[in-house]
């Protein structure tokens, strides 16, 4: 352990020393104040005779006569089983009057990258409850699916709704037992009453038990922002490949943990990038986003769901901009369906999930669940260029067919995406309402589902109805 009373400069979160020996880079540091509080931080930069410090709480109370200590190690993540059903702070610290922690071990927050030969394919289906993403936009196990929200739009109840309800369907008999599932929730730059309404739902609906919940505040330190998902992600790779969990990792909001990237980024005088982003920030995230995934030989996997709010619902902005291209697709929130009631306002048609088709193949869902799929999103689009045309030359002028599908699209919001938050529907629920609605078309217009699904799954009364309204 090294000692120093050598601080040259303190700016922002930063703390500024100088020193005659190499310190290592993201090396934990302890700062005592000259009014005898002790202080965490970690090396942000090293080089020769000096060395910038970020502290995770604050530099209140530190001068130039405080001393520094490095402690030789990186940050760690103690890491047991004990920790589910337990609610940490943003630096991995018990805030609910439980025990102490007793680890296993502790393990590096920044992780081992999975060598892309040991990546197991994502293709089995978790099933969310919620028809929007189960029936148009599946989610696969091991993969990084974020959600697209805006200021002011209900992410937080959908987060609640996905933590809540997800389960690993049961596996085919001969495959072995299904693994356990857990959820892994870090909250990041939320408000108080944010953080009461996540824990009074968590422990009203007992999805606890099964949680671990990360709680890095407005009012906490910028700093911490930057460690609260890497520790929720050394925990979840824990879970799933030591004890063979299939975890579900929820972070939200990751546009508050770019904020504090840029707030540190300008704290160090760095050159700024796009919006004024750290240029680093593509990778930094990347960082983040690739801890999820399967590995052959283990049996569990971590499956993410990144939370961020589009400023000023822009989706050119660097954060969703550079989240696209990282993650396997977005679930969009929308701003029109939300003003409409419609629970949860998820878009369907910029929405995507890369991995959709491997997570419904032969077996793994219904086999109707592809065709559906596809024909709900034609007739859905449809319906919408129709509601353009409408505005222009009325309804009456347009043919019963056009008709139809503006009828398609209304009861399409209205019966599917629409469910309420504490709906949840199994895939067969889903495919079902959605087999409803298409029987509003004709037959012939059905041309994206296989001959013999429609004579199995067509409801004719739904069609003499819709003719009948006509």
């Amino acid at each position: 352990m090294k000692e120093y009373q050598t601080i040259t400069e303190i700016s922002g979160p930063l703390v500024f020393a100088e020193v005659d020996e190499p310190v290592g880079y993201d090396e934990i540091v302890e700062i005592e104040t000259p009014q005898g509080e002790t202080l965490r931080g970690q090396v942000l930069e090293s080089s020769e005779g000096i060395v910038s410090i970020q502290v995770f709480e604050g530099t209140g109370g530190i001068d130039r006569n405080a001393s520094v200590r490095f402690l030789g190690e990186t940050m760690k993540m103690p890491v047991t089983e004990d920790l589910l059903g337990r609610v940490l702070d943003g630096s991995g610290n018990p805030i609910d009057d439980g025990p102490e922690i007793v680890p296993e071990e502790r393990r590096d927050i920044v992780g081992e990258a999975i060598n892309p030969y040991s990546r197991e394919y994502p293709e089995e289906f978790i099933q969310t409850g919620v028809s929007a993403i189960d029936g148009m936009n599946t989610l696969v196990r091991g993969q990084k699916l974020p959600i697209f929200s805006g200021s002011g739009l209900p992410h937080n109840e959908l987060a609640l709704q996905i933590a809540r309800q997800a389960t690993v369907p049961e596996e085919e008999e001969g495959e072995g037992e299904a693994s356990e599932f857990a959820v892994i929730f870090g909250a990041m730059g939320i408000t108080q009453e944010e953080a009461n309404e996540f824990m009074d739902d968590f422990e009203r609906t007992g999805a606890l038990e099964r949680s671990v919940v990360f709680m890095n505040l407005a009012d906490d330190p910028a700093v911490e922002r930057q460690v609260t998902p890497r520790l929720a992600l050394t925990t979840a790779e824990y879970l799933a490949f030591e004890k063979g969990y299939h975890v579900l990792v929820i972070l939200t909001d990751m546009t508050n943990y770019c904020e504090a990237l840029r707030e540190i980024g300008a704290a160090r005088e760095e050159v700024p990038g796009r919006r004024g982003y750290p240029g680093y920030m593509y990778t930094d995230l990347a960082q983040l986003y690739e801890r999820a995934g399967r590995i052959e030989g283990t049996e569990g996997s971590v499956t993410q769901i990144p939370i961020l709010t589009m400023p000023g619902d822009d989706d050119t902005h660097p954060i969703p901009d550079l989240t696209g291209y990282i993650t396997e697709g977005q679930i969009v929130m929308d701003r029109d369906l939300n003003s409409q009631g419609i629970e949860p306002p998820i878009n369907v048609l910029p929405s995507l999930s890369r991995l959709m088709d491997d997570g419904i193949g032969e077996g793994l869902t219904r086999a109707d669940h592809g065709d559906v799929s596809d024909q709900m999103y034609a007739a859905y689009a449809e319906g919408e260029d129709l509601r353009d045309l409408v505005n222009i030359v009325g309804r009456e002028a347009l043919s019963e067919r056009d008709n139809k599908f503006l009828d398609f699209a209304d009861r399409f919001e209205e019966e599917f995406v629409q469910q309420g938050y504490d709906t949840n529907r199994s895939i067969d629920e889903t495919l079902e309402v959605g087999w409803d609605l298409l029987s509003m078309l004709p037959k012939e217009e059905l041309n994206r589902i296989d001959e013999e699904l429609i004579e199995e799954h067509y409801r004719e009364d739904e069609q003499a109805e819709a003719v009948q309204a006509d």
